[in-house]
């Protein structure tokens, strides 16, 4: 899913791992009481896990992105269970969450992904609308205007290094949102 069906005007923030890189961006989720969602990597994340702490205190959610992110589309059954229960156990163990949500690595999975996330209590496979890197929003389809119940990923990739930081791009993006007539909301809320 890439979107959520929804008559609200809201879209949803997502991102992948990237947090830990610009420490402002736990006192923006704050500041703001910004509802963002939190895909998560164990072998992305590793020591940074404390940093996922201070953000789960602050509200935002903490869901799963697999062990060690590994493309699941072609892979048995046995390896795409153990990436996603693996994760899932891990985020209960530190954090005391059960994530309910996935975010196959790359966009990437097959009917044997939604078995075994099924299998280790996903209720939904969320994927993105558009994508924010350091070069702008980039959409995956249906034309360049951000719609009610997109959900967005704010990612950054090796072209982005240098570029501004994640509160800056945050930032950025929420002025869009704005501008375009739209809030953030709580994409839990929503599923």
């Amino acid at each position: 899913m890439d979107h959520v069906a929804t008559a609200d005007r809201v879209v949803f923030l997502t991102y992948d791992d990237e947090a830990e890189r610009d420490p402002q961006f736990v006192d923006m989720v704050r500041e703001l009481r910004l509802p963002v969602s939190m895909f998560l990597t164990d072998s992305v994340v590793g020591p940074g896990y404390g940093h996922f702490a201070r953000l789960l205190s602050v509200g935002a959610d903490l869901q799963n992105h697999t062990l060690d992110h590994p493309a699941l589309r072609g892979l048995p059954y046995a390896g795409q269970r153990a990436e996603i229960c693996g994760q899932r156990d891990k985020l209960h163990a530190r954090f005391g969450v059960r994530p309910r949500l996935l975010r196959p690595p790359y966009g990437a999975y097959d009917t044997t992904t939604l078995r075994a996330a099924a299998d280790c209590g996903v209720s939904a496979v969320v994927l993105w609308r558009a994508a924010l890197t350091g070069t702008g929003l980039r959409f995956t389809h249906g034309g360049a205007a951000l719609r009610p119940g997109d959900i967005l990923l704010v990612t950054s990739d090796d072209d982005d290094r240098g570029g501004p930081g994640l509160r800056e791009r945050t930032t950025r993006l929420l002025r869009r949102i704005e501008g375009e007539g739209l809030t953030v909301g709580r994409l839990q809320d929503y599923l």
